[in-house]
């Protein structure tokens, strides 16, 4: 009966239930949203605590030792995920980086690294106890795998992974690391992308040097005749990525900055392939008709001097390479020394032959440059005038009445240059003069009585004095007595000029100056007088 009573009630109950849910006014839709909200806003602030904490990477650890004691082994590094939060996910990135390590490069007649892993497995039993030995296979399928040959036998047998800063045999320059063929960036980490720019700075965007390039076209006159070497251009030092192509029946040379051939000098054809210079690489390549080039990465430490072997006329050279600005504005622009001396539009010389396309990538403010000491005649180093008073540069700020040379009056014409020229001319001049150089003419002027000539130092063979890149000369006359062209490279032999009141230093081109035009065959006699003065002097 109790049992009757009790099933009644539960029936009665959920009839009652129904009732009320069904009931409009019994629950209201506000009351059940808000509760709802309620509900939600819990979970979200829950959801919002947790999020807090996020997951992150510990510090890395130490490198390891590296895997080759030369070649350019792999050092790794691990780091731990400090897990914080389980919904956020896992940390992201690796959690081993591998470096390059030990790039020097092994002894000459050292065992190749893969020939020697191979040559650990040498008499180790393999299958049903037999030994063997083992020499390198490059027929494997994969390059970071140790494929070895059985020697006096017609199979080979994988034994797995190679070690880390095995050179992978599928491209060049890379390298196998947890079983990978990587390359390393310019930050030595093993598939890195930072790359270097054309200034030679890792992840560079080509910010901090200046870009130049240059057409050069002969026209014969600059040799003996067409056939000959004659000189395309001076690279300066500090120079980066130089490139230089030629599509023609001539061969390019190439000089260092002691005048010294590096590739195609003194009637040889040189073998392609790499050439140390001026503390670089040079690659040269030639294809089997008339294309060749060679490129240097650079920075360069001397000056770099681009050659022609000509045996036909040439269609165009093409160069270019980067400078740093302050570099970049003494060899091809204005620096803050020169500016008071021309005009504002004025621009350096550029011989007609020579086509030029010049793109800048920064804009750079340079500093003045600081004066060099003043050095006085020789016999008395240093010199100390009486009066106490500083010598101004060679490149001075004014020109006044008292800054000009005294004037040389002539009757009537100038009349016909004095030729100065000959073995013992040569000799003499070499020894007595304060400046013996060679220089490129970029420009002439003519002011008042005197002439004055922009010229870039190209080489220096024995001077008393320092020199700067670019020089003024002075000549005290308009009869262009020597004779200077501008556009043109000449062997010069002149003496220091001080007046009385030393306010101008200046590099004077008399009359009875040895003066020649610039020829291989004049350097090649100049060479042998460096040691027949006592006092070489100083070089730039």
């Amino acid at each position: 009966m109790q049992n009757s009573n009790n099933r009644k009630l539960s029936l009665c109950q959920t009839l009652i239930l129904i009732t009320v849910l069904l009931s409009p006014g019994c629950l209201s839709s506000k009351h059940f949203q808000s509760s709802r909200k309620a509900e939600v806003g819990g979970e979200g602030t829950q959801m919002q605590s947790q999020l807090h904490f996020i997951n992150e990477w510990a510090s890395w650890g130490g490198w390891s030792v590296c895997s080759r004691s030369c070649g350019g082994g792999a050092s790794v590094r691990t780091r731990t995920c400090i897990t914080r939060n389980l919904v956020g996910g896992p940390c992201p990135g690796d959690t081993r980086q591998y470096k390059i390590c030990n790039t020097k490069e092994c002894d000459v007649g050292s065992v190749d690294f893969r020939e020697l892993q191979c040559k650990a497995f040498n008499d180790r039993p393999l299958v049903a106890g037999n030994r063997y030995h083992w020499m390198t296979f490059h027929g494997g399928s994969d390059p970071c795998e140790l494929s070895c040959l059985a020697i006096g036998h017609n199979f080979y047998f994988n034994f797995g992974r190679v070690l880390d800063g095995t050179p992978c045999q599928s491209e060049q320059g890379t390298v196998c690391v947890n079983g990978k063929c990587l390359k390393p960036g310019c930050d030595l980490i093993f598939g890195s992308q930072q790359r270097e720019d054309a200034c030679m700075l890792c992840g560079g965007h080509n910010s901090t040097c200046l870009h130049h390039r240059n057409v050069y076209h002969s026209n014969g006159q600059n040799n003996a005749g067409l056939f000959g070497y004659s000189e395309v251009t001076m690279i300066p030092s500090g120079a980066t990525h130089i490139k230089v192509t030629d599509n023609s029946n001539n061969y390019l040379a190439l000089q260092n900055g002691r005048s010294q051939f590096v590739i195609n000098g003194n009637w040889k054809i040189s073998v392609p392939g790499e050439y140390s210079v001026a503390g670089t690489k040079l690659l040269y390549r030639r294809s089997a008709d008339t294309w060749e080039s060679f490129e240097v990465s650079g920075p360069t430490q001397e000056d770099l001097h681009i050659m022609v072997l000509s045996t036909d006329k040439n269609s165009g050279i093409e160069y270019e390479y980067w400078l740093p600005p302050d570099s970049y504005a003494l060899h091809h622009g204005r620096s803050q020394l020169r500016q008071p001396q021309h005009t504002d539009n004025y621009l350096p010389f550029e011989p007609s032959t020579i086509s030029t396309t010049t793109t800048t990538t920064t804009t750079t403010t340079l500093q003045p440059a600081v004066k060099p000491p003043f050095w006085g005649p020789a016999g008395s180093w240093p010199f100390q005038h009486p009066y106490q008073q500083q010598p101004v540069s060679r490149l001075e700020r004014e020109e006044n009445r008292r800054n000009r040379l005294p004037e040389i009056h002539r009757k009537g014409h100038c009349g016909k240059c004095r030729r100065v020229r000959g073995k013992g001319e040569r000799h003499r001049q070499y020894c007595q003069k304060d400046f013996v150089f060679r220089a490129k003419v970029l420009e002439k002027l003519y002011q008042g009585q005197e002439t004055r000539f922009d010229v870039q130092i190209i080489h220096t063979y024995r001077n008393r004095y320092r020199m700067e890149h670019r020089e003024f000369l002075w000549a005290p006359n308009k009869c262009d007595c020597p004779y200077l062209e501008v556009g043109h490279q000449y062997i010069l032999m002149l003496r220091r000029h001080i007046n009385y009141e030393r306010t101008l230093n200046r590099i004077l081109l008399e009359e009875d100056s040895y003066v020649q035009p610039y020829r291989a065959r004049e350097d090649s006699l100049l060479r042998p007088l460096e040691e027949l003065c006592g006092n070489r002097g100083t070089r730039t």
